[in-house]
């Protein structure tokens, strides 16, 4: 099937906004697991420790520790007035 002259320039088009779709996803994803992976870790730990027959309640209290601490960090508002000592977080 021929080519209409006015769309060679589209055909791309679909393909760019879906990658920068998945891109901006991916960002999100990164900050997202930056402040509740540790939770994530723990909680992941907790439950093998459980299924390997030990007890997980230490795990547990670290997942909630780890819980507790990112939402405190995702309460702090962070501007350019105060963007110094930010790092790590």
């Amino acid at each position: 099937m021929p080519r209409k002259p006015g769309l060679a320039g589209q055909y791309g088009q679909g393909m760019t906004e879906y990658i920068i779709i998945v891109a901006l996803i991916a960002v999100a994803a990164i900050a997202v697991y930056q402040y509740f992976g540790q939770a994530v870790r723990n909680q992941t730990a907790a439950i093998a420790t459980e299924i390997a027959g030990s007890d997980g309640t230490s795990a547990k209290s670290r997942a909630q520790a780890a819980a507790t601490s990112a939402a405190s960090q995702a309460d702090t508002k962070r501007t350019l007035d105060n963007y110094v000592g930010n790092t790590g977080r």
